[in-house]
């Protein structure tokens, strides 16, 4: 299993606008990917209302991890992403 740990770069946390953001770009990524607390349990990053309900604020870890083909470019773009609160998942990094 594939896993990143990364701390929330929006200061809002994963909250509304970065939450959407992320979200659409986990269901971009074509790979299943799960996003969780580092101490909680995972919840499918492409679901708006799981994302939400993590509550993740801005500079708290979270893991972002999955088994699929694909997961390590997929889960770098992501926390990529996250890490540096972009208004958009990255092509390259």
């Amino acid at each position: 299993m594939a896993e990143r740990r990364v701390n929330v770069g929006w200061a809002e946390g994963l909250h509304a606008r970065p939450a959407s953001i992320f979200v659409r770009a986990a269901t971009a990524s074509g790979v299943p990917v799960t996003i969780a607390k580092a101490d909680g349990s995972p919840v499918n990053a492409a679901s708006m209302l799981a994302v939400l309900g993590l509550g993740a604020q801005g500079g708290e870890e979270i893991v972002l991890a999955s088994d699929a083909d694909g997961a390590e470019a997929a889960l770098d773009r992501l926390a990529k992403l996250v890490a540096e609160g972009l208004e958009e998942l990255p092509e390259t990094v």
